[in-house]
């Protein structure tokens, strides 16, 4: 089993000229040729299963100002139409769960609309981007979000940490800020995206310990340095989430290859690639 919980569907048309720039330098390649070919209903499972991805979490994005923005129709007939197609041979593998993404800004009455695209479009979980959307987490602003995704039942992704795109503002992904939205919101799923990347690792770690609510996810982080910056992982294996932030990380194999190689227990290998996403999705898993 392999669960993903952090795939970005952005189409190069969905994104800002620098962030194509910078991510098409990362590959050994035409990126966005294969982005664009992968992004449709037809090719993302197979592109998924070829990876051997059961589960992947595909992110809507509204931040127009720095990164771009993914609209919310796109992700859910996406992610609809690509479910809908026979499963392989080797069972239903390469299926896809849509994230939403709520622009304060933008938005006004932030709990309607959130509610609107769970129960008609069809999302199950929201990605917060506050260094692209330029907001802190404890925002009273914010809380509407929370109080619905919370009686939902539906988790929420948060970016914390750098970035290294245009116009990003770093104070806004420092995972304290959460601190607050995890004690006003006990019953809300908060994972906090690249674990505070690279300058709140400890903060991360200390808040994924002291709230049962909290999570880490290890999108954009090297696999293979993973106990170099959480020395002690393993005594949060059950509040560790894998994802690959593809296509930021265009080698979808690269960092599971590298976490199974960790001298960690198997059961806690189990736990972070795909255990506990399957707990916090609520989603069937393969025997």
């Amino acid at each position: 089993m392999l669960i993903d919980f952090h795939v970005h569907v952005s189409r190069s048309e969905h994104e800002r000229p620098w962030v194509l720039e910078f991510l098409d330098s990362q590959f050994d390649g035409d990126l966005w040729a294969v982005v664009d070919r992968v992004l449709t209903p037809t090719a993302i499972r197979p592109f998924l299963q070829e990876h051997g991805i059961d589960w992947a979490v595909g992110l809507a994005e509204d931040s127009p100002a720095t990164v771009g923005s993914t609209p919310h129709d796109y992700v859910a007939n996406l992610c609809a139409q690509a479910n809908a197609l026979p499963d392989p041979p080797t069972g239903p593998r390469g299926r896809l769960i849509p994230f939403a993404s709520l622009n304060p800004y933008i938005v006004n009455d932030l709990g309607h609309e959130l509610e609107r695209l769970v129960k008609e479009r069809g999302f199950r979980g929201i990605k917060a981007y506050p260094v692209y959307q330029l907001h802190y987490m404890n925002d009273i602003r914010m809380y509407p979000l929370y109080a619905k995704a919370q009686e939902l039942g539906i988790p929420m992704l948060v970016h914390t940490g750098s970035s290294v795109f245009k116009g990003a503002r770093i104070k806004y992904g420092d995972p304290l800020h959460l601190d607050d939205v995890a004690i006003d919101f006990p019953g809300l799923t908060i994972l906090m995206a690249h674990s505070g990347r690279p300058f709140w690792y400890e903060q991360a770690f200390w808040m994924a310990r002291q709230h049962k609510n909290v999570y880490m996810e290890l999108s954009g982080l090297p696999g293979k340095k993973l106990l170099e910056y959480f020395p002690e992982l393993e005594r949060l294996a059950d509040k560790i989430v894998y994802g690959s932030d593809w296509p930021g990380n265009p080698y979808l194999r690269r960092n599971v290859d590298a976490i199974l190689n960790l001298p960690l227990k198997d059961e806690t290998k189990e736990k972070i690639l795909w255990r506990n996403a399957a707990q916090i999705l609520g989603v069937d898993v393969r025997g």
